[in-house]
């Protein structure tokens, strides 16, 4: 395996980075050149302006024709259902914020496309920057990605190929577009490593979808690597090894094998009930950006969909979505997902990040200012456009709406106000809508966890924000390399808390459910289960690992391992324990970390 003369890497050199898409892969690097372009901005003449005006509309136009390309490849690989991230791509490149903005540089600030498009690049991506959920701020990535084909082709310099290699070969680049990610052939790519990237970027998200093992975030893996290498990467754990010794590589085959067979054992689960040994229901739905990602969805078995962000039907475009195109975006979600319910959250962006028109001044603080329900609330013609749209389309299918970042019952209250009044507009207008459309807010706010019994009165379901409540509780900036560290899901504050969100619920009888990060990590299964969590909502592809671990356990296991965590003072003690239980339990799934 190893070659430790040829290559000046020592031997068993580790690197930790982020786990973008779980499983082992073992072989040799190839490295492709990813480098970002350089734009260069400058000073034009007048009559240079329509040169650099069609020198970017065939840039646009030939960026186009490459992602059909892919689209067209694609299909032919029965990749259909993650095409909705190329039309998303695509969709970019056709919003005329993107190329009037250009444009209008070119012609009034007389500087060159690549400039202009630069400028225009970076107003995008400052957007996004502010973006406190970790899902929305990734789809920046999108953004560069499309940036970067744009001024590739603008440049007139070419991309090296990522597709028809004819060996087996894990990928060394600084990063990796959603395109490049849908070309690889599993039959070569065997997994892929980056200098940079997100775990809930577009390109990550697709890795998991394929079952492709990726580490990302590496942040100079590419500089390492100049020239083939043996290499190890183990995407559950975010691990890479380079130039493995012989023990590192008997270890880590067999690792891979006991892998491998488990990931066959769990397609076995996804048409099986999410009930526990002793036949305790857990619904198990699926959190869920574009009406497109439903095949997976429901190929992974959910029932339902526990989360569906409407935030992109409103992100960069010069005037909000009308209530007849948000009316046919829901109506269809709920038609592909009947009979299983739909939960639709309202808005939860800031409105300085979306709508133009609506001057709000830059915010010190944009995590606690103007933002998701607090927004609505100032926005009310926006708002009642939204809820129009979804009353509409509840009759199509079950539906439910969800209030995000309610922090007390005065806002609960003025949303049902909202509600009732486009209600009872729709019916004096003789328009079809739910007689039952259950309302449910978000938890993700300290003051509504202190308040969760007087808001279980009004409300007809929970559903728990963990990554802001987390956050919020801890005073933790997770994006924050500083004080990351502190972002302890285990905190023993905030087991306290999540047990009083679940106890004001049972009292009230009113369902709770979960959908943050925690929802759908096996690891915490058995405390949500002690908790008496009725509903996870995850990204569908971890939907039948969950499933395993729940149908494996009881309830009662789960509520004597709380009551065993919540004795402990630390969130490093809860951790320990937690870790060493499930890993008794499931040792293939939770194998100690290597060091």
């Amino acid at each position: 395996m190893t070659d430790s003369g040829k290559n000046k890497i020592p031997l068993d050199t580790f690197l930790i980075g982020i786990g973008a898409s779980p499983g082992i892969s073992i072989g040799e690097t190839h490295s492709v050149n990813r480098e970002r372009v350089r734009a260069v901005e400058r000073p034009i003449a007048a009559e240079e302006i329509p040169f650099e005006v069609n020198a970017f509309l065939e840039a646009v136009q030939q960026s186009k024709m490459q992602l059909e390309e892919v689209k067209a490849a694609v299909s032919d690989r029965q990749l259909a259902e993650h095409l909705y991230i190329i039309d998303t791509h695509l969709l970019i490149l056709e919003d005329q914020m993107l190329i009037d903005s250009t444009l209008e540089l070119i012609r009034n600030e007389q500087i060159n496309a690549q400039g202009a498009l630069k400028r225009t690049l970076r107003r995008f991506r400052e957007v996004f920057e502010r973006i406190e959920d970790e899902y929305l701020r990734e789809r920046g990535s999108d953004i560069d990605s499309i940036g970067e084909r744009l001024l590739r082709n603008l440049l007139g310099e070419g991309q090296q190929a990522i597709a028809g290699l004819d060996r087996k070969v894990v990928v060394v680049a600084h990063d990796l577009s959603p395109a490049d990610t849908m070309q690889m052939e599993k039959e070569q790519i065997i997994g892929f490593v980056t200098d940079v990237g997100g775990r809930t970027s577009h390109t990550a998200i697709l890795a998991r979808s394929m079952g492709i093992p990726a580490v990302i975030g590496l942040e100079n893996i590419t500089a390492l690597v100049k020239e083939p290498t043996p290499v190890i990467i183990d995407g559950s754990h975010g691990t890479v090894i380079l130039n493995p010794s012989d023990e590192t590589f008997r270890e880590y085959l067999k690792k891979k094998q006991n892998y491998d067979y488990l990931e066959k054992e769990l397609l076995s689960y996804r048409e099986l009930a999410s009930e526990t040994r002793d036949g305790h229901h857990v619904a198990l739905r699926g959190n869920v950006e574009l009406p497109d990602e439903i095949p997976l969805v429901l190929a992974q078995g959910a029932e339902g969909i526990g989360l569906f962000r409407s935030e992109f039907l409103f992100l960069n475009r010069r005037i909000p979505p009308g209530e007849q195109e948000q009316f046919e975006v829901y109506k269809d979600i709920l038609e592909k997902m009947a009979p299983n319910p739909v939960t639709i959250r309202t808005l939860d962006v800031g409105g300085d990040k979306f709508v133009p028109e609506i001057n709000l001044a830059d915010e010190a603080n944009p995590a606690m200012g103007l933002r998701a329900i607090r927004f609505s609330l100032k926005e009310r013609r926006l708002f009642h456009i939204q809820l129009r749209a979804i009353l509409r389309a509840s009759a199509f299918g079950p539906a439910r709406i969800m209030f995000p970042m309610i922090s007390g019952v005065a806002e609960l209250r003025a949303c049902r106000e909202c509600l009732e009044k486009a209600r009872a507009e729709l019916a004096a207008e003789g328009v079809a809508f739910a007689a039952e459309l259950p309302v449910g807010i978000m938890i993700e706010t300290p003051s509504a966890a202190l308040v969760a019994d007087m808001l279980a009165q009004e409300a007809d379901f929970f559903s728990i924000g963990t990554n802001d409540l987390i956050q919020y509780c801890l005073a933790v900036d997770r994006g924050n390399e500083h004080v990351a560290y502190l972002y302890e899901p285990m905190h023993p504050g905030i087991l306290r808390a999540l047990r009083m969100i679940c106890q004001a619920a049972r009292d009230k009888g009113i369902p709770v459910a979960m959908c943050g990060e925690m929802a759908g990590d096996p690891l915490y299964l058995l405390v949500l289960l002690g908790l008496g969590i009725d509903e996870l909502s995850m990204n569908a592809p971890g939907i039948p690992r969950v499933k395993r671990v729940l149908r494996q356990v009881t309830r009662e296991d789960g509520e004597q391992l709380l009551a065993r965590l919540s004795s402990l003072p630390t969130a490093q003690d809860v951790s320990r324990l937690l870790e060493e239980e499930m890993g008794k339990r499931f040792p293939e799934l939770f194998a100690p970390m290597p060091i």
